[in-house]
């Protein structure tokens, strides 16, 4: 973690609140924003499912995502070009 929180942990089946910046290994940014989800229930990736298990509410986390727990050999045209190695910064608002 960049920064250990002091809330809340995330865990499976809970729902979580998240705000994140996505960037490819290259550096380039593809996305940002806020998501709720609920952790393991395959609403989001899967290198989220399992990366964000473990944080509490107010931390900071780096997640390098591989592609087979990203978007895989599709991409997600037309910001993340096929087998992508993703890299989010990822803070916990809520779980």
């Amino acid at each position: 973690d960049l920064v250990v929180g002091g809330g809340t942990a995330a865990g499976m089946g809970r729902r979580a609140r998240v705000r994140y910046r996505g960037k490819l290994a290259s550096g380039k940014q593809f996305d940002a924003g806020e998501i709720s989800f609920r952790l393991g229930a395959g609403e989001v990736i899967k290198g989220w499912d399992q990366g964000v298990v473990g944080m509490r509410v107010g931390g900071k986390r780096l997640l390098r995502v591989p592609p087979q727990l990203g978007y895989g050999v599709r991409g997600s045209p037309p910001t993340v070009p096929p087998n992508a190695i993703l890299v989010f910064e990822i803070d916990l608002l809520s779980c």
